[in-house]
């Protein structure tokens, strides 16, 4: 294996825990480096938040600037949905859009929470939603508020109702974390005594799939998030590592050493129909799927150090995607298929993208001790593990290396991040 902090591990543990409960420590966000072109826009509070149990303007407002994409300005905001906005005085103000609602308690103890979106240039209400939820599950409903006013304001879908996979350790003990995409909301999935790696979301966020070294042998495993069920799918002889979902779901990659040496193998998620995928004499591991399902790219030193190589999921031939340095690792695709993040060594270990289309690389960190990408669903955004001030973090950043945001969780080894899906 090649040396890295937490590169290419092939152990890992899991154990059930009787519930999900509540975090202690919740992340600390800190934004810096936004793009220079941002969208000026002022946030009310929605009426009656203050007698809900979370701020909903205040979530609202943290999403949009930890977005990068946003800047939240100062101006009048209608009272509530049903208001009309002063578009003379807002437009003074510098603004583009306007954003008002309302957090009204229902008969059935649920909340409605209510929003309206504003295009100030064009004096035009952008339409908005009603969403009746639990009170525990007004952040979630705050999301969707962030989600739909950056959808109608960039033509992108949101992700701020996505969620994040992530392992920490502290003496004796590691966990396998869920949180939402802003780093609050953390609910321990598992926690054992053992190392718990390579954590990677099935496509409908309903399983993680991740590396046990419970038995004191690396096997492969998938959770169910939802039920708390765990089952076991790769556990042959040697090292059973680096799982990945395929697009549909149904096929899973994993790095086996069953038959001597490290090569790729392609299984159900059953774990049943098991075949070697790559061929060479060193070692190839780290596969992941592109976005079509039609091609596998995957770490080999078959050229003498470790590159990234993709393959026909049918097999054939493998061609070498990466050139520049020596060293790299840890292959994630975006999900439209246009960009490929990676660790490379130079002067440190950073995080790259790559144009698949044209070629072109481009570093995106400023610092050197970087880990494990992972692209948002909406391709947008990458999040990875790195250190900054001496303390370990996950940092979250536009593709182009702008809009950056540290999540920072003190006092614990955070690593292995993985972004989890639409659907909530």
């Amino acid at each position: 294996m090649w040396p890295r902090r937490h590169a290419l591990r092939a152990i890992g543990a899991s154990l059930a825990l009787p519930a999900l409960t509540p975090a202690l420590a919740q992340f600390r966000v800190e934004i810096k480096g936004v793009g220079a072109t941002q969208i000026p826009i002022v946030l009310g509070r929605f009426r009656d938040e203050e007698r809900q149990p979370q701020s909903i303007s205040a979530i609202v407002r943290a999403d949009l600037e930890r977005s990068g994409v946003f800047k939240i300005v100062d101006g009048p905001a209608p009272a509530d949905e049903n208001g009309v906005p002063d578009y003379n005085t807002l437009r003074s103000r510098g603004a583009d859009a306007v954003v008002a609602g309302s957090a009204t308690r229902l008969a059935d103890g649920k909340v409605d929470v209510r929003f309206r979106l504003w295009d100030v240039i064009k004096g035009a209400d952008q339409g908005g939603q009603s969403e009746p939820t639990l009170p525990v599950d007004l952040r979630l409903s705050a999301h969707h508020v962030s989600d739909q006013i950056y959808q109608k304001l960039t033509g992108e879908r949101g992700i701020f109702s996505t969620r994040i996979a992530y392992v920490t350790k502290a003496p004796g003990k590691f966990t396998l974390r869920i949180t939402d995409a802003d780093g609050e909301n953390i609910q321990p999935a598992l926690i054992d005594n053992e190392p718990i790696i390579s954590p990677s979301w099935s496509p409908d966020g309903s399983e993680l799939a991740y590396v046990t070294f419970h038995d004191k042998k690396a096997k492969v495993v998938i959770r169910n998030v939802r039920q708390g069920t765990t089952r076991e799918v790769a556990s042959f002889k040697g090292s059973n590592s680096a799982p990945a979902f395929s697009p549909d779901g149904r096929t899973l990659a994993v790095t086996l050493s069953k038959d001597g040496g490290s090569h790729v193998y392609l299984m159900d998620r059953s774990g049943a129909n098991v075949r070697r995928v790559t061929e060479s004499t060193g070692i190839d591991t780290e596969a992941r799927f592109s976005p079509d399902g039609a091609s596998l790219y995957f770490v080999s030193d078959r050229g003498g150090g470790p590159q990234i190589y993709r393959q026909p999921v049918g097999g054939g031939g493998a061609t070498r995607v990466t050139f520049n340095g020596a060293y790299n690792i840890s292959p994630a695709l975006s999900p439209d298929g246009k960009l490929l993040a990676y660790i490379s060594r130079e002067a440190g270990f950073k995080v790259m993208v790559m144009n698949l289309g044209t070629g072109e690389v481009r570093g995106i960190s400023d610092t050197n001790d970087d880990e494990s990408p992972s692209f948002a669903p909406n391709s947008r955004y990458i999040i990875y593990a790195t250190k900054a001030g001496g303390r370990d973090v996950l940092m979250t950043s536009l593709t182009d290396g702008k809009g950056k945001a540290t999540l920072i969780e003190s006092g614990l080894d955070i690593r292995e991040p993985v972004w989890g899906p639409y659907g909530r």
